[in-house]
């Protein structure tokens, strides 16, 4: 399977898992390291999440990823906050965090770029607002690749 597929197989699988816990998953990523994968989860819940909710929702997804084989071959699970750095990536997060500094990074170059940083101005209809550098740039959710908060 290819990156985005496991991602995306991941998401479908592990959110309402962890749903049925009381934890929102916020990102799933996938990254190669020496001869195996890192799977990290970033997670958050009403109040925070700490170390012990990570150990918590390892404990929950470990059997769920080992049943469903989600990843090929040897892979870590890495499980934690979003931090200050926090991705951004469903429609309602965008909507509540319409004012704040963001960075993101699209797929396909918008108005000759592909990398923002600036004002998170809107959300309507999947089009991201940012204003960069005194500029609105508008970015399809479906062209978003990554996006952070900047804080």
């Amino acid at each position: 399977m290819r990156q985005d597929e496991i991602i995306r197989h991941a998401w479908a699988l592990l959110e309402p898992e962890l749903a049925s816990h009381g934890y929102e998953l916020i990102e799933v990523e996938l990254a190669r390291q020496g001869g195996g994968s890192v799977l990290r989860l970033f997670l958050d819940k009403e109040g925070g999440i700490t170390l012990d909710d990570c150990a918590a929702a390892t404990q929950i997804l470990n059997p769920v990823l080992d049943t469903e084989n989600v990843v090929d071959g040897h892979y870590m699970l890495e499980v934690s906050s979003p931090g200050i750095d926090r991705p951004v990536r469903k429609a309602e997060h965008f909507q509540q965090f319409i004012g704040e500094r963001i960075k993101l990074l699209s797929e396909s170059p918008v108005m000759g770029r592909s990398r923002f940083r600036g004002t998170l101005t809107g959300f309507e209809d999947g089009l991201i607002t940012v204003e960069c550098d005194g500029e609105p740039y508008e970015i399809h959710i479906e062209n978003l690749k990554k996006a952070n908060l900047d804080r």
